[in-house]
């Protein structure tokens, strides 16, 4: 069977990380944390990190609890559940959003998604829409139970295809009283398409390829994957679209993780073609809340999100001036005007922050 080999150039999988470039990253972190500030350690009356783990739909998920500064499991906190990007992990910018919230007062959590990092799930990184949704309602039902968590404030907040998801979760889920994206990313729309409409015209074929790599499975044999190639600077470089030529460098060099492999099973893209996060984008009646840079070449799949958030009173698109996609994820002037709104927009619309 022919292998779509330049298909990892031209999708949404930017995510080229191979696992020996994590040697190019800073400082191990005890925690496996590789954004800017991480905590190294819990410090009484500061934040601190939880790792945690807990059971969805048989896998054992792994994650990442964040707790205000003096948190006392006897009062009561507004609680965040944080997506991360498609192929990203909790140490990436889901971590440094999810630390930054509860620097603001907030409890987090950050997961990885099932199938994918240091998340059970096998085959690994499956990479369904269905999954992926799922997981937000699991990070749900933990955290509304976490000591200390008032789970009549809970907000949601997705970054870039956690974004996506984090759409179509709140459609139906109505614990969330909040939603807010960064950068988001329209995985399924993208998937078939291809980034700014660049695929329409090898649909086909790739379907007829996710279809054969799906058989494959199921008979017992080899597990095909797209994406998590090795690539040069120079391949880099050439890369058609910003967020390609910046993914590739915050995943595979700034902030790679070596559980962020930047792969998705071929059979996968039978679910994620079929998948669209705005289908019902009129079932959110919560606030809503939409960030991303004005440079950023995926601003149009926010854009078309919010217009189709009909069913709300509340909603608000945000531009942050200068940004790229990517960009939001880890430069510090970006990510404060992000985190800066999103806590305007939770405390605003998440019960009022009384334990500090």
């Amino acid at each position: 069977m022919k292998i779509y080999l330049n298909l990892h150039l031209f999708s949404i999988l930017f995510m080229l990380t191979d696992t020996t470039i994590s040697a190019q990253t800073k400082t191990p972190n005890p925690f496996g944390l590789v954004y800017g500030a991480a905590l190294t350690e819990n410090v009484q009356g500061k934040v601190n990190i939880h790792p945690v783990s807990y059971k969805l739909n048989g896998n054992q998920i792994a994650a990442n609890v964040y707790t205000p500064a003096n948190y006392d499991s006897t009062k009561k906190y507004p609680a965040v559940v944080v997506a991360h990007p498609n192929g990203g992990v909790k140490e990436q910018v889901a971590g440094l959003y999810a630390q930054r919230l509860a620097e603001q007062g907030y409890i987090s959590i950050a997961a990885d998604a099932a199938y994918q990092g240091a998340s059970a799930g096998q085959p690994r990184n499956v990479d369904k829409p269905a999954n992926r949704i799922e997981d937000i309602h699991g990070m749900a039902d933990f955290i509304a139970q976490y000591a200390g968590v008032d789970a009549e404030s809970l907000g949601l907040l997705g970054i870039c295809g956690g974004g996506g998801y984090s759409l179509a979760a709140a459609q139906t889920d109505k614990r969330f009283k909040a939603i807010a994206t960064v950068s988001m990313f329209n995985s399924g729309v993208v998937r078939r398409d291809g980034y700014m409409n660049s695929q329409i015209s090898t649909l086909d074929e790739r379907l007829k390829q996710a279809a054969n790599a799906r058989a494959k499975e199921a008979a017992g044999g080899e597990v095909l994957y797209i994406g998590g190639a090795k690539m040069t600077d120079e391949q880099a470089a050439k890369l058609p679209f910003d967020l390609y030529r910046q993914g590739y460098e915050y995943y595979s060099k700034t902030h790679a993780h070596p559980n962020s492999t930047g792969r998705y099973t071929m059979s996968s893209l039978i679910d994620l073609v079929a998948f669209d996060a705005t289908t019902n984008m009129r079932l959110i009646d919560q606030p809503l809340l939409m960030i991303a840079g004005s440079k950023a070449d995926s601003w149009y799949m926010t854009d078309t999100a919010f217009k189709m958030a009909t069913g709300t009173k509340e909603k608000e698109l945000f531009k942050i001036e200068g940004a790229t996609h990517i960009e939001t994820y880890h430069v510090p002037k970006y990510v404060d005007q992000a985190v800066n709104k999103l806590t305007s927009f939770f405390s605003k619309n998440l019960q009022v922050i009384t334990n500090q």
